[in-house]
């Protein structure tokens, strides 16, 4: 896909106040690591996450969204009449019927106008919604659309801590429910525009990849677990061996299309393991990657368009770099985008 007349014209996140060190957690663990005589540190060690924040107890998906569409409009230079579309991409859902974006539009205030839908492909949501956005503004079936994603990892992490210290677990059988506790909370938002609407320095959205490879679609699973909370097993050692071999697919296609140079790449927030095996099998500099899971941990959909936004504000990204944004998702899919900010 190519794109010439998209921008991101404006990137905000919202993130919670409420913080979860990797030690909090071991600490709730305790009874978990005395029975199997586990080292304390363990997870910090193998993940390189330090800490993760999480809403309050309560807070519905709809909530982190609204609230991260509200930030994202107080930096536009849009009025909420020019939105032709809303997007809610996240994993997180209010619940099944209605779409969790009729929510947030209503606690966001937007339009009667705007056309509102959920865009869901586990962590991928948020890129994918990009490119339906860009789809619908390149063809000229709209001129500008906000997009946004509130992850709430808290039901997660609580029903894993419960599960794995009530439940007489052996050491193999915890190993499915050790990628929970990385899982972090937090949301962003991005208005998507025209190029003609932009006002000062345009980033564009120059285009990208998709590739799937949905053979590995069981080692990642997750669905509710009673009212409110959720339940997740993953196969962390052979989701990453494929996620690798898929990101090298489509890194091949990506790079024929859209070129290799990039100043800076954004990843996927996982952990220090994923991010080091990926760049590795890509033959790219570690120097040229920005991270944030080592303070928010793995939050889903937003991981990567809010690294990115930690990026521009650090500085780290800046105007005129073409940046690769490398997302991948259970599922399995990958999907590759060039910007130029």
């Amino acid at each position: 896909m190519k794109f010439e007349h998209v921008c991101i014209e404006a990137l905000a996140v919202a993130l919670p106040d409420e913080v979860w060190s990797s030690a909090d957690l071991e600490t709730r663990l305790r009874p978990l690591y005395e029975r199997l005589k586990l080292p304390e540190g363990r997870l910090e060690l193998m993940t390189g996450i330090r800490e993760r924040l999480m809403w309050p107890a309560g807070t519905r998906p709809s909530d982190a969204s609204a609230a991260a569409g509200r930030a994202v409009l107080a930096q536009s230079a849009l009025a909420p009449e020019q939105l032709d579309l809303f997007i809610h991409a996240a994993v997180s859902r209010d619940m099944l019927e209605p779409a969790t974006a009729s929510f947030a539009h209503r606690k966001i205030g937007l339009p009667a106008a705007t056309q509102i839908f959920d865009i869901s492909n586990a962590c991928l949501g948020f890129l994918n919604a990009l490119t339906v956005a860009a789809g619908l503004i390149e063809s000229g079936q709209i001129r500008a659309a906000l997009v946004v994603s509130g992850e709430n990892g808290r039901p997660l992490v609580e029903q894993t801590l419960r599960t794995l210290v009530e439940r007489p677990l052996t050491r193999n059988e915890i190993k499915p429910f050790f990628a929970n506790l990385t899982i972090g909370s937090g949301a962003v938002g991005a208005v998507v525009c025209h190029r003609s609407l932009v006002q000062g320095r345009p980033h564009r959205l120059l285009g990208g990849i998709a590739r799937a490879a949905t053979q590995h679609s069981e080692l990642c699973q997750g669905d509710t677990h009673g009212a409110e909370a959720l339940a997740m097993q993953t196969d962390s050692e052979q989701l990453l061996v494929a996620g690798v071999a898929l990101a090298q697919d489509t890194w091949r296609a990506f790079t024929a299309e859209q070129g290799a140079a990039y100043d800076r790449f954004i990843c996927h927030q996982v952990g220090s393991v994923h991010r080091r095996k990926l760049y590795e099998a890509l033959g790219l500099e570690l120097a040229r990657d920005f991270s944030t899971f080592e303070t928010l941990g793995n939050t889903g959909s937003v991981a990567l368009p809010a690294t990115l936004a930690g990026a521009v504000a650090a500085g780290a990204v800046k105007p005129g770099d073409r940046v690769g944004l490398l997302g991948i998702g259970s599922g399995l899919n990958c999907l590759m985008l060039a910007l130029e900010w």
